[in-house]
């Protein structure tokens, strides 16, 4: 393959089969035993309970709470957590959430609509706007809870869900610090490939090959599944398959592709709700990122922060640069030594918590001093969240 190689063995087995229904049959249970299947240990400072809250869509978005275990009647600050792109709360968000919890957050972490546990009628639909707005309707949700000072949310977004939390805070000014890990910005990357690899002919291909999609579903009835990272072969055709991630590894596979199965297909991180373990997205899922770019009112974001992560050796490391490089003080890029992009789904010796839970302590902690300054000097000048 050409340019558009890398982008293919991120997401699919080699060069485009379709993979047979095999695995996810062998990987079937019942939901009772879906349920507790997570892919970490519960902290014994933690309480995790399984909650519901409606987007403004009327969908109902499935979470799990973390609440940190003897908080008695004060008000903590909160997290609310979702990502990867086609994973599932039981997986890294839930691993993210439990940690944060330990270290005295309240933690919410959600399966985006249309996905997991979560409801939407029609399965393993992506979309830049809805699970935009599941984070907004995570905050309307954990910002009642008793426990926790609306005045002190923040946001963190895993890999894909990443571009999300950001388009989300810049225009939800209630979530007031947000952080990233292994950042994918999923609207350039459906619309234009792995480093923007797409030529204007191949972009135009892409849309044509969803635009005719949409005649085969409406036609049977039924939302076919594909690969929302489209790639090309050899001789510039489009690539189709119908599962994100191979029953096994080709022989010596790319590193990438080999570290995402290593991930979702394995006992490590395997879930059988999880779209990138046993399944994929709807072929015309792509369609929603061709027309609605992500973060593209990062201006709004000041003076609230941001804190973005990436894996020194992730191939995804320049989203996480660009971003940095666009977005305006106070920010701060994390790039942790020797880590891949997947080590920061769940590789607690990689993963930065002591640099995300000091970041979130600053900046919730100052909301709260500040609005503490506001009722004892009523004539003083307005909050500056900038200051560190």
């Amino acid at each position: 393959m050409k340019q558009i190689a890398i982008i293919a063995v991120l997401w699919i087995a080699m060069f485009g089969q379709a993979y047979s229904q095999k695995s996810q049959e062998s990987n079937s249970m019942n939901n009772s035993e879906q349920k507790e299947q997570y892919t970490f240990q519960l902290s014994d400072k933690v309480k995790r309970q399984a909650v519901t809250f409606k987007n403004r869509y009327g969908i109902t978005v499935s979470g799990d709470l973390y609440t940190p275990k003897n908080i008695g009647n004060q008000k903590l600050a909160a997290i609310i957590l979702s990502g990867p792109f086609g994973a599932v709360k039981e997986q890294s968000s839930g691993f993210y959430a439990n940690q944060m919890a330990s270290r005295g957050f309240v933690a919410l972490a959600f399966d985006p609509s249309f996905t997991g546990e979560s409801d939407g009628d029609v399965r393993n639909v992506g979309s830049p706007e809805i699970f935009t707005e599941d984070f907004s309707a995570a905050v309307d949700y954990i910002g009642l809870l008793p426990s926790v000072d609306r005045n002190r949310i923040g946001a963190i977004g895993i890999c894909g869900l990443a571009g999300m939390a950001i388009t989300a805070a810049t225009s939800d000014s209630r979530i007031k610090a947000v952080a990233t890990t292994s950042m994918y910005d999923m609207s350039r990357s459906i619309s234009r490939s792995y480093k923007d690899n797409y030529t204007l002919e191949q972009r135009k291909k892409v849309v044509d090959y969803l635009s005719q999609q949409r005649w085969a579903d409406v036609e049977t009835g039924k939302a076919a599944l594909g690969l929302h990272e489209v790639p090309f072969d050899e001789k510039g055709n489009i690539v189709k398959g119908n599962r994100v991630l191979p029953d096994t590894l080709p022989a010596n596979p790319n590193p990438v592709l080999a570290a995402f199965f290593n991930y979702y297909r394995t006992p490590r991180g395997f879930h059988p709700r999880s779209i990138n373990s046993v399944a994929a997205w709807t072929a015309t899922t792509p369609m929603p990122f061709f027309s609605f770019p992500m973060m593209s009112n990062l201006e709004l974001l000041s003076p609230r922060p941001i804190m973005l992560i990436a894996g020194e050796n992730a191939h995804s490391r320049y989203y996480s640069e660009d971003i940095y490089k666009l977005a305006s003080e106070p920010k701060e890029l994390v790039i942790v030594p020797g880590a891949d992009h997947v080590d920061l789904y769940d590789r607690l010796d990689k993963i930065p918590f002591d640099n995300l839970t000091a970041f979130f302590n600053q900046h919730l902690n100052q909301v709260k001093l500040n609005k503490l300054a506001k009722v004892n000097e009523p004539h003083s000048a307005e909050t500056n969240l900038s200051t560190h």
